[in-house]
């Protein structure tokens, strides 16, 4: 019976780590942070700072949510990342990760890892200016369910 236990202990031990494994390749790590490639990426200073966040998901709502983010009550702070990303949360992820802004051939820009812009982990830059920037998620997917952002510099 006590091998029987250790054995069930030792199966179960394996299971676990094998899904953790699963989990971990599913989940955007460190090291794919950005890196210049086949596309060009763009300095992300102008990201950096304190912005009034919120989304919407018909074109009608878009003034009200303008003005839901300009009021900045709980800023959502862009920090400069350690190359020459920013750090911000993707899809799904409580955690921060390094971005960076990356330029397409047909002249879009996305914000994502070191992958060739447009991958489905991007965000597409909509519009940008110095006081205000609005982003969706390329994944439809994960665009449905948080909708077109629109940042308030505060």
């Amino acid at each position: 019976m006590k091998h029987r236990v250790e054995k069930l202990a030792c199966v179960a031990m394996a299971l676990g780590l094998s899904a953790c494994a699963t989990v971990e390749n599913l989940t955007p790590t460190a090291a794919r942070a950005p890196a210049s490639g086949s596309y060009e990426t763009l300095p992300a200073d102008r990201l950096i700072g304190k912005w009034g966040m919120a989304s919407y998901r018909e074109e009608k709502d878009r003034a009200r949510t303008e003005r839901i983010a300009r009021q900045c009550r709980q800023p959502y702070v862009i920090a400069k990342g350690p190359t020459d990303g920013v750090m911000m949360h993707v899809a799904d992820d409580s955690q921060q990760y390094e971005l960076a802004l990356k330029r397409a051939r047909d002249g879009k820009t996305y914000l994502g890892f070191a992958t060739p812009p447009g991958d489905p982990q991007d965000r597409e830059i909509v519009s940008m200016t110095d006081k205000e920037m609005i982003m969706r998620f390329v994944d439809p997917d994960a665009n449905t369910r948080y909708g077109t952002f629109i940042y308030v510099r505060c």
